[in-house]
């Protein structure tokens, strides 16, 4: 596609901006209209509105679609500590490049982020270099209660507990603890649920036959769907038991999708689930194909259970889409499988895969709208994003649905430099991003400009 038209002022010093001829993406329907934007925030949503003075910004978006900033409630973006893989300034420049606006980050860096100091640490380090708005995860132990505790539910996202073991030890499988961290705290509690004895048990016996060389198809034998799902109902139990406001991050099998419900609305909701790309994209089938790249935790998993999550975030029981963005180096994920890591990069290409999954008449448009912009903001209660409307902050996504590219080391923008993406050709593309009313990303280049700031929460 040729560039869009873009009136030439310094977009640095403008204040206002017109988007002129978008199909604007935004509950539940498609419309045709214009944004203003003033300063940070979107002012005016309408048919047609036409620039008062010289100094105003227009950009033509041509027909060209217009989402909410996508709001990510999963990254590793791995600062501070295991900077060789990425940092928030690498892995916020590629969320840029994806639409992807706001990012809640995890709390398994190094050190992990399991005391208020690093908390305010990672804070630092975000808003003296983010491209997109940032807020992080607390992470729970099975020593940090007191520090759990003082933790404001306003200031953060919310409280990460691993009950499987991931990158990083933060492993909390002291139930006497785990109860009483349910029981004792107001954050909304994000879990990753996989059994721990499972999957030793399981482990152990592959390496038995195989020794450290296991084949990668085994991951989801060792990480199982039975591993999934004991600790995702042991989870779900024990917020029905104690109250707490529970959150199952990337939900990967049939199973557990019965673990859910459609009949009551989101902003009511105690028990929600999200599901990651990996999972809605890949299956069991690929392994032969990419090998150790596409090795995550909880692990892909087969056609059947990944046609089963499509189901239920299309009817509602999956709340949410996310990336679980985390990238390692290729040579480490190119090690032995008891020795490469889990995880890969995803904020670049989420949205671009979500759209891609519309083409193939998967999902609708408002639908994925839904699912990456509205509810993320409902679910954590973000303040004042997620939406087109007055008022909200002017986080907007560009996206010409017809502009077919291939994905590939020249156009990859994370810090380790590959993708499980590479070599496959998407039918869309995001052309602009504005973050807080900034053009931040114009005709697929990320300008060195960075606008983010800290998510504030209605609570």
């Amino acid at each position: 596609m040729s560039p869009l038209k873009i009136n030439k002022l310094n977009h640095m010093k403008v204040k206002t901006v017109l988007i002129k001829n978008a199909k604007i993406v935004n509950e539940g329907r498609i419309f045709e209209g214009d944004i203003l934007i003033e300063g940070e925030f979107i002012k005016e949503v309408a048919d047609s509105i036409s620039a008062k003075t010289a100094d105003v910004m227009v950009v033509d978006v041509e027909g060209n679609y217009v989402f909410p900033g996508v709001i990510d409630d999963q990254v590793h973006f791995r600062e501070p500590g295991l900077t060789h893989k990425a940092t928030i300034a690498s892995e916020s420049k590629a969320a840029v490049a994806g639409g992807i606006t706001s990012f809640i980050e995890m709390p398994n860096t190094s050190p992990q982020t399991t005391t208020i100091e690093k908390l305010e640490e990672k804070f630092e380090i975000a808003a003296n270099t983010s491209y997109a708005n940032y807020s992080f995860m607390f992470g729970g132990t099975n020593t940090n209660l007191d520090e759990i505790l003082k933790v404001d539910s306003k200031n953060v996202a919310g409280l990460k507990l691993f009950l499987g073991s991931s990158t990083g030890d933060m492993l909390v499988d002291n139930t006497d603890v785990l109860e009483k961290i349910f029981e004792s705290t107001d954050l909304l509690i994000s879990v990753h649920c996989e059994d721990e004895a499972t999957i030793k048990q399981n482990l152990e016996a592959h390496i038995q036959k195989y020794g450290n060389d296991i084949p990668i198809e085994c991951h989801p034998e060792i990480r199982s769907a039975e591993a999934c799902y004991i600790s995702s109902s042991k989870a779900i139990e024990l917020a029905n038991k104690t109250g707490a406001r529970l959150h199952i991050f990337h939900v990967s099998t049939a199973k557990e999708t019965k673990l859910f419900t459609n009949k009551i609305p989101l902003k009511e909701k105690k028990i929600t689930a999200e599901v990651c790309i990996h999972h809605l994209w890949f299956s069991d089938e690929d392994y032969k194909k990419k090998g150790t790249l596409i090795k995550w935790n909880p692990a892909v998993k087969t056609v059947d259970d990944r046609e089963a999550l499509w189901k239920a975030l299309l009817d509602d029981r999956i709340d949410v889409v996310a990336t679980d963005h985390a990238p390692h180096t290729l040579e480490e994920k190119q090690n032995v499988y008891t020795n490469a890591p889990s995880g890969g990069p995803l904020v670049q290409h989420a949205l671009t895969a979500m759209i891609e999954a519309y083409h193939k008449d998967k999902i609708s448009l408002e639908k994925i709208a839904e699912k990456m912009c509205h509810n993320p903001a409902i679910l954590f209660q973000i303040e004042k994003r997620g939406f087109i409307k007055p008022g909200y902050y002017a986080d907007l996504a560009i996206v010409d649905i017809n502009s077919p590219w291939t994905v590939n080391k020249d156009n990859i923008v994370y810090k380790c430099g590959w993708s499980p993406f590479e070599n496959v050709t998407f039918k869309s593309r995001i052309t602009h991003t504005f973050v807080n009313g900034t053009l931040v990303y114009k005709n697929f280049k990320t300008l060195d400009v960075k606008a983010g700031k800290r998510l504030t929460f209605e609570r």
